[in-house]
């Protein structure tokens, strides 16, 4: 069986041999510290690991076209002051850095929206497609295609918090739930025109996949009767039209606390939870699966903070989690990109006892730590 044919499998609860061994990626700086205990640099972190072929996108563009240029305006020795190409102004650490300190949006108003972000915004941009399109069609439709394809349909919120920030967008959508609404519906338009493109030049990707980071560790960032009233009718127009072409799996990645959301991205159609963050607040792939049954499929939730603790404490908790690999509907992964307090000889012994448990004694695809 091959990877394309087991990421279908297992997220249509279908007989398998094994789980996919996947991972969500690293922070840069955990590969940079890693390179100290002897992790090779510019290397495929997939084949050095031994694991599946994955996150092979289509490659569109379904946020701004063009974007902003990106300028350097203050370099400041360990952080420095950036335009980043979304138009916002941020502080950014050049190492062991965490999320941008946001300090000026060009998108603020209105007028600004019309101005410098609407023209951005056409469904119909040629650039919205890979340059070489036609060859990766070629390679895509492929019959003998051994890996899983995805297609990004973009965001409906976590793109605009970004341009706005955390504060204005609050405020928008109480103060001018039209232009809220209007930014929604712009995005929703670009997301079904990179449907049809992609899908309408017969391309089928396993999955599609939304990003939008709209949870924290309490809950939401945008109240639940918000979500259903302005972005459930638009995940359901994109995720019908992903249908009318046989994706039926779709997954949002969202941080955080998504419980109160989960409900009404599956009522808008988006099936997968990812990377089904644990957090603080201690979300399980057992309770959600308890909770909304076989229709609800997770990608994540093995818990990041435990590859930083005991060899014991990570065997333990593959080991939990296997039953539920076996049930289907479940890709388990760290669940979200490694950090830097990582050791490197704990991963490498996750990933053995991954291949062992949820791979059935799987041999290494390539040798562990030998590439």
């Amino acid at each position: 069986m091959n990877s394309r044919e087991r990421f279908h499998a297992v997220m249509h609860y279908e007989p398998r041999d094994r789980s996919p061994i996947m991972d969500f990626g690293f922070w840069r700086d955990t590969l940079t510290v890693w390179e100290k205990y002897g992790f090779p640099k510019q290397v495929d972190t997939d084949e050095f690991f031994g694991m599946d072929p994955q996150w092979i996108g289509c490659g569109v563009n379904a946020r701004l076209c063009p974007e902003f240029p990106e300028e350097v305006y203050e370099d400041k020795g360990e952080t420095e002051i950036v335009r980043q190409a979304d138009g916002v102004v941020v502080e950014r650490g050049k190492f062991l850095g965490s999320i941008p300190r946001h300090l000026q949006h060009t998108l603020c108003d209105r007028d600004t929206w019309e101005m410098l972000y609407k023209p951005r915004l056409r469904p119909e941009s040629p650039d919205r497609l890979p340059k070489d399109f036609n060859e990766k069609v070629a390679e895509w439709t492929r019959e003998d295609r051994d890996y899983p394809l995805f297609l990004n349909v973009g965001s409906l919120y976590g793109v605009p918090r970004n341009w706005l920030g955390l504060e204005r967008v609050s405020e928008l959508v109480y103060d001018d739930p039209a232009l809220f609404e209007e930014m929604v519906d712009t995005l929703a338009e670009i997301s079904v025109a990179v449907i049809e493109q992609v899908c309408g030049a017969g391309v089928r990707p396993e999955a599609a996949h939304f990003w939008e980071d709209m949870c924290y560790k309490s809950g939401p960032l945008l109240s639940p009767k918000m979500f259903k009233d302005i972005l459930v009718p638009r995940y359901k127009r994109i995720t019908e039209t992903l249908l009318k072409y046989g994706v039926d799996i779709v997954f949002v990645d969202s941080d955080g606390k998504i419980d109160a959301l989960a409900p009404l991205w599956l009522e808008g159609g988006v099936n997968t939870m990812f990377p089904l963050e644990v957090g603080t607040w201690k979300a399980d792939p057992y309770s959600f699966r308890e909770r909304f049954g076989k229709e609800m499929r997770i990608m994540g939730g093995f818990d990041k903070r435990i590859l930083a603790d005991s060899r014991v404490s990570i065997t333990r908790e593959i080991e939990r989690l296997a039953p539920l690999v076996e049930e289907g509907g479940f890709i388990p992964m760290p669940d979200h990109r490694v950090p830097a307090d990582v050791p490197f000889d704990h991963y490498l012994f996750y990933i053995e006892e991954v291949k062992r448990i949820w791979g059935k004694g799987l041999k290494n695809l390539i040798p562990t730590g030998k590439k």
